[in-house]
């Protein structure tokens, strides 16, 4: 019996059920587009950006202008260049936080739901300590412990999201432990690392993706938020977060250091959400095309 003939039975429709499902959702395709212009405008920032987002200049809270297509802050900081700046860091600070988040958490997970037993209390009553508490305490906990910083800020937040990737990955390694193939690879004397990374693990990554698409979001949120309450990375490192907490007394006199920076973060998080919601439908095994 081959490799192949152990493994999981594969959705051989998988891409064109992510192809039909996009095809008939608008918001999804809206979102595509969105992210990848923020993500255009991060990869080229230093030459999109009309200048240095640290460079002070006496033409301070001025409002649109050619010069400065998004205005000036408080010390004549160039807002344009600032958000796509901050967009880097941003986009950055999620996705990594969420892959760290999800190498340990799933790990957890598959083990815990694997060889059940002690291992399983064990790893389980850790999880659901972590759980009780919210995610962005537990953010800000870490970061005061710890101190800011850009590796700080991005330790916190995937620590915080361990919990969610070890939920998910348990409770399909409980089912899926339970599969012929599995049985099968266990009488041909397989490993167990081999079995769980090779048998289990691909066909447990629908939900895993899905819930990877949700906490990107979370973290970008969870970013700026720190950032905004002066828990974040250093005070040169522009963050949409960051942004708005400099901003923040001078609103009322420059409506844009709010709205610029704060329309960021919706349409990112707006999009990200909109195609979580996509590749859940998609990788839904429940849904027909």
């Amino acid at each position: 019996m081959t490799d192949a003939a152990l493994d999981a039975p594969a959705l051989p429709k998988r891409r064109s059920r992510l192809r039909a499902t996009l095809a008939r959702d608008r918001k999804a395709q809206m979102g595509l587009i969105v992210l990848a212009l923020f993500v255009i405008g991060a990869v080229f920032a230093p030459w999109l950006s009309p200048g240095d987002p640290n460079d002070m200049s006496m033409d301070m809270m001025s409002g649109l202008s050619w010069a400065h297509p998004l205005g000036t802050d408080d010390l004549g900081r160039d807002l344009l260049s600032r958000i796509l700046h901050g967009t880097q860091v941003s986009l950055f600070i999620g996705v990594s936080t969420v892959l760290i988040a999800l190498v340990i958490g799933v790990t957890l997970g598959l083990i815990a739901g694997y060889f059940g037993g002690w291992i399983d209390l064990v790893i389980m009553r850790y999880i659901d300590l972590q759980w009780a508490f919210p995610n962005f305490i537990i953010a800000v906990y870490l970061v005061a412990v710890f101190g800011t910083g850009l590796l700080n800020v991005i330790v916190a937040i995937s620590l915080a999201f361990i919990d969610d990737f070890a939920r998910v990955a348990r409770s399909m390694t409980l089912s899926l432990r339970e599969e012929q193939y599995v049985d099968a690879a266990r009488t041909l004397g397989f490993s167990d690392l081999r079995i769980l990374f090779i048998h289990i693990l691909p066909n447990a990554t629908a939900p895993i993706i899905v819930q990877a698409t949700v906490s990107i979001s979370y973290a970008i949120l969870g970013e700026a938020s720190l950032s905004f309450l002066g828990l974040g990375v250093d005070a040169d490192t522009p963050t949409w977060g960051l942004i708005l907490a400099d901003g923040r007394g001078f609103i009322s006199q420059a409506w844009w250091l709010g709205v610029f920076p704060g329309l960021a973060i919706m349409l990112v998080v707006l999009s990200i959400n909109f195609i979580g919601d996509w590749l859940r439908d998609a990788l839904d095994v429940r849904q027909s095309i």
